[in-house]
């Protein structure tokens, strides 16, 4: 890339040297040259520096026209991307201080295994739930779709049911095998998580994903579909099962919570919340999970609203598939998967980390 001018480039050779680099995102800003992240660190190529009409340009050379009508109507967009064969991306155009700015991220193309994803093995039971609420958590780029999109992949060709997915955009592509699996894009297919949960339930379904549930409405919807006989399957972006519990019903007015505390409580099955790192051991990114599965205990500390004791429960829960998400990280860190930095970073309890560290904990 380094003898090409802004100007020069094209969208299709930063592509293919993000799939060849196995870079996990491409950022395409004005003032920097094209940047990948790769490992999770930031990789800026040797070209040019991108001047204003060059990512105006770049966007345009692939966006779709109703796309670039948003972003100039409401100041940005996302969707879905393939490039050809080779791969498919999760875009977000936008607007940054009056210029175009682009991010794409690669979406895998190889499915995972609950082995592979670092998952338990008793997690595959919980795929095959008749119904309940099995929510997937974690910030931003923590991998909580590609988790989701194994699980479904499992549900698909071990299960005879019809899986419904309601995604912003849709990333993953699931053929049909077992099972029937319709996806549903919000804005192409569909206005809202809201309407989309709302009509799914007249098109037979039997596991449905909720992409997001940013909203109060969807939030609702998604429980009362656990509830009513269906495997429903959501995200947050929250760290940690008891945030996640505290979150969804902190969510409701007051004068819902209790009522909310009751219908999570049994319609809950689990939460899987994990975070992203880099490897120590190899290149690459490993995941650290804390999973909680929703036995008669945990139930009961949701129903009457002492989640702050969920914690002692993660820990005695090893024979149900349980962890804290310490304890993976100690895991992995004793494994030489990640550093002593990195442990102690994502940590939620950094002094009984170090304490294990020091071999002092009685």
């Amino acid at each position: 890339m380094s003898t090409h001018k802004a100007s020069q480039i094209q969208i299709g050779e930063l592509l293919e040297l993000a799939v060849h680099e196995g870079a996990s995102d491409l950022h395409l800003a004005v003032g920097l040259p094209p940047t990948l992240r790769i490992h999770g660190a930031l990789a800026p190529l040797d070209s040019e520096p991108l001047g204003p009409e060059d990512t105006e340009r770049l966007m345009r050379s692939f966006a779709p026209e109703n796309h670039i009508q948003h972003l100039e109507t409401g100041g940005g967009s996302d969707f879905g991307f393939s490039f050809g064969d080779l791969a498919r991306f999760r875009v977000s155009i936008f607007r940054q201080k009056g210029h175009v700015g682009i991010v794409l991220r690669q979406i895998p193309t190889k499915m995972l295994t609950l082995a592979e994803l670092g998952l338990p093995a008793q997690i595959k039971e919980l795929l095959f739930r008749p119904r309940g609420l099995i929510l997937v958590t974690g910030p931003t780029g923590s991998g909580k779709t590609t988790t989701l999109a194994s699980m479904l992949n499992i549900i698909n060709h071990e299960r005879d049911c019809h899986v419904i997915t309601i995604e912003d955009p849709i990333e993953y592509f699931h053929a049909h095998s077992k099972s029937v699996v319709t996806q549903r894009e919000i804005g192409a297919d569909v206005p809202s998580f809201k309407e989309a949960l709302r009509r799914a339930l007249r098109q037979d379904p039997d596991v449905i994903l909720v992409g997001e549930m940013r909203d109060l409405e969807t939030m609702e919807a998604a429980i009362t579909a656990a509830e009513t006989g269906h495997l429903v399957f959501a995200t947050l972006h929250t760290t940690g099962a008891v945030r996640t519990v505290d979150r969804i019903v902190d969510a409701f007015p007051v004068n819902q919570q209790e009522q909310i505390r009751t219908q999570l409580s049994t319609s809950i099955v689990a939460v899987i919340s994990q975070i992203l790192m880099p490897r120590l051991d190899k290149p690459g990114r490993v995941a650290a999970f804390e999973i909680m599965i929703a036995t008669p205990s945990i139930r009961a500390l949701i129903r009457e609203g002492k989640t702050h004791q969920i914690a002692s429960d993660l820990q005695t829960g090893a024979k149900w598939g349980m962890q804290t998400l310490d304890a993976h990280l100690l895991d992995l860190w004793h494994a030489g998967a990640i550093s002593k930095d990195e442990m102690l970073s994502k940590a939620q309890d950094q002094e009984e980390i170090m304490q294990h560290v020091r071999g002092t904990r009685q």
